[in-house]
């Protein structure tokens, strides 16, 4: 994306100031600015999927976007806090939508493991394993939140090393080491080697 078309930081920030203050108006504003970076990030957390896969990253967007407007309030301190309470959530949608899918199917594999380095397994296929993952990140959240936010920025989000320092307020060198950690450790896990 280039930086004439992502959001200005301080827009996104102004319009998270005016919803906290009341503005009504400003919660349509902020979701024409931002469709189109979270637009990006849904592409990233639904790549890699099936030809016959109806959920596109529009969708994911505009549920997202549904979940936003059933809460009373949207705080937010700025666009980084923004943005990754986004991935936060939209890493949720997919689960929940994985889940929906493995309804009634086979229980996941033991030795589920895929490559983190890699975008999701694409939900119509790889259910079992990505609900593996999510049941192996939420036990690395109790251990490490830290690690478990890196890894949805990166690897549900599709955020780079510097997109996710600068979400997080954390340095490069600070997420390159809890991105390694965090992927050894889910690694293990995934593989069964943690138990």
């Amino acid at each position: 994306m280039t930086a004439a078309a992502q959001p200005q930081r301080g827009e996104v920030t102004l319009l998270l100031d005016r919803i906290h203050q009341g503005d009504r108006q400003a919660v349509s504003d902020l979701a024409v600015l931002a469709f189109p970076e979270l637009r990006r990030i849904a592409s990233a957390c639904l790549g890699g999927q099936s030809p016959d896969c109806t959920w596109m990253p529009t969708d994911l967007v505009n549920e997202l976007w549904v979940r936003l407007l059933r809460r009373k309030t949207l705080e937010y301190r700025n666009r980084s806090h923004f943005l990754g309470a986004a991935a936060h959530l939209m890493r949720a949608l997919v689960i929940d939508h994985a889940r929906e899918r493995r309804a009634g199917k086979r229980s996941p594999s033991a030795d589920a493991a895929f490559a983190l380095n890699a975008r999701i397994p694409p939900l119509e296929a790889d259910a079992e394993e990505l609900l593996a993952l999510d049941d192996a990140l939420t036990r690395l959240a109790a251990m490490s939140g830290r690690q478990a936010q890196v890894v949805e920025m990166r690897y549900f989000a599709g955020l780079t090393v510097e997109e996710t320092a600068q979400a997080m307020g954390l340095s490069t060198k600070t997420i390159q080491r809890e991105w390694t950690a965090a992927r050894a450790w889910l690694h293990a896990e995934l593989r069964g080697i943690g138990k």
